[in-house]
């Protein structure tokens, strides 16, 4: 005769309470960069993705691709910082 197993049904987990996530260095790099700064900042690891040779290059070039947009999204953070900057100065002259 098989006997079968009773299995216990899973207790509800308790949810998690994940910490707020912040990214302080990212934003204190958007705060005080330059674009010149987002280009040297991605330049070492462009070029040394550009030798990879033999099935690593593949791979490589997902890379490339992702740091390319990267460097997209930060440049669109700095112009909207620098509208938001243009905008409070401007009300700030009008005020006064």
């Amino acid at each position: 005769m098989a006997t079968a197993k009773k299995e216990k049904a899973p207790t509800p987990a308790e949810p998690q309470v994940l910490p707020e996530q912040s990214y302080p260095v990212l934003e204190g790099f958007v705060e005080k960069a330059t674009s010149d700064d987002i280009g040297a900042l991605f330049k070492d690891l462009k070029t040394q993705l550009g030798a990879l040779k033999g099935p690593k290059a593949e791979q490589g070039k997902k890379v490339g691709k992702a740091i390319e947009r990267t460097e997209e999204l930060l440049s669109y953070l700095l112009q909207v910082r620098e509208k938001l900057e243009a905008d409070r100065k401007g009300k700030g002259a009008k005020r006064r």
